[in-house]
């Protein structure tokens, strides 16, 4: 079937996970994260999905943002920080997190080729409209789908089942994006069309699924979701 929906997730996809840590560091008077924000910034992101995947399989469901600020506590230790403003100012900042210099474009074009468009994220929707807001996405975006919606975190069916519902299309006519390969490949198993956008040139999750595609950055989505 063709493709009628591009659905993104968010964090790590849409907006660059490390841009909080890397503009704290930036800022005067910030030594001490200057010197670790690399690692703070990876340990954040891992511990971040880390705890979401926990509570996905215990049922101890809650908000995105306890679980962002739970990894953020564990990596601020992690890396000797325990500077109460500095936790306020990194969490401030992941409010507004930079998207990826690609995504304003490649989301207009699909919206000229008239493709719908969305985000579905584990983010926390006051989070998710932050980001949204903070890079201008909103004129390009048809719907911003949170896990809070259906009380558990990816890589659950119900998540996934949540674009089919809201567009009321099938599952193949979907061109799903992620930048975490688990999540590409979770969806393909699925039914949606996958793409992984593997910017750090990981290696592939060893799971029963595949992505379909593999991209470095998101450029060429649009191009893709016209020939798939």
């Amino acid at each position: 079937m063709p493709i009628k929906a591009c659905v993104f997730d968010a964090y790590g996809t849409l907006f660059d996970v490390a841009a909080a840590a890397r503009e704290a560091a930036a800022e005067p008077g910030r030594e001490a994260l200057a010197a670790v924000w690399q690692k703070l910034a990876s340990d954040w992101r891992l511990k971040q999905l880390q705890y979401s995947w926990l509570r996905a399989v215990s049922g101890d469901h809650t908000d995105f943002w306890e679980v962002t600020q739970n990894g953020l506590d564990w990596a601020m230790e992690a890396s000797g920080l325990s500077d109460p403003e500095t936790r306020e100012r990194l969490l401030a900042l992941y409010f507004e997190l930079s998207a990826y210099v690609e995504v304003p474009r490649m989301l207009a074009t699909l919206k000229e080729q008239g493709f719908a468009t969305a985000i579905l994220s584990n983010g926390e929707p006051k989070m998710l409209q932050g980001a949204v807001d903070s890079a201008g996405l909103g004129d390009v975006l048809d719907a911003v789908l949170s896990v809070q919606d259906v009380g558990v975190f990816k890589p659950s069916p119900l998540v996934y089942q949540m674009v089919n519902d809201h567009f009321d299309i099938a599952s193949d006519e979907v061109l799903f994006v992620s930048s975490n390969g688990w999540d590409a490949a979770h969806a393909q198993g699925f039914g949606f069309n996958t793409v992984w956008v593997n910017r750090a040139g990981d290696p592939m999750d060893r799971l029963p699924w595949k992505p379909r595609h593999t991209l470095r950055d998101l450029t060429t989505i649009p191009d893709l979701a016209k020939a798939n």
